[in-house]
């Protein structure tokens, strides 16, 4: 199975795009994740939408925002606010994980590996096969 991380942006006017994908492949969402992290002294989150593995060709896309959203945590927000939203529509919980930020890594692919590292240790999406 292969997962990768596409990124739409960094959750500024992308997060609606975020959104509108999950809305509109609502039977497809698996999980929805919020990667929490701090970024140059600032506390913020990076907004995940794990969709189901296709088939055939078994690829796992995960939708991602990636740290410019506030972490809800210490700074009230509405983009946030809509991801919770979309949560409630989808009717599924928002998994809060805690990771390093993305600047500790030589490169954004590198980052992407350990995030999905992480994901798959905690049975969030499938092994490697």
């Amino acid at each position: 199975m292969i997962q990768r991380f596409i990124e739409i942006g960094e959750g500024y006017s992308d997060i609606y795009e975020l959104i509108e994908n999950a809305k509109a492949n609502k039977h497809r969402v698996s999980k929805l994740i919020a990667l929490h992290t701090k970024l140059n002294e600032r506390e913020v989150s990076s907004l995940v939408v794990v969709m189901q593995p296709t088939d055939p060709g078994k690829f796992q896309a995960l939708y991602m925002c990636r740290e410019g959203i506030p972490n809800p945590k210490f700074t009230q927000n509405k983009r946030y606010e809509l991801f919770e939203e979309l949560a409630s529509f989808l009717n599924k919980d928002i998994i809060q994980i805690t990771v390093k930020p993305s600047t500790m890594f030589n490169e954004h692919a590198l980052y992407y590996q350990y995030l999905i590292g992480i994901l798959r240790l905690n049975h969030y999406i499938p092994p490697l096969q």
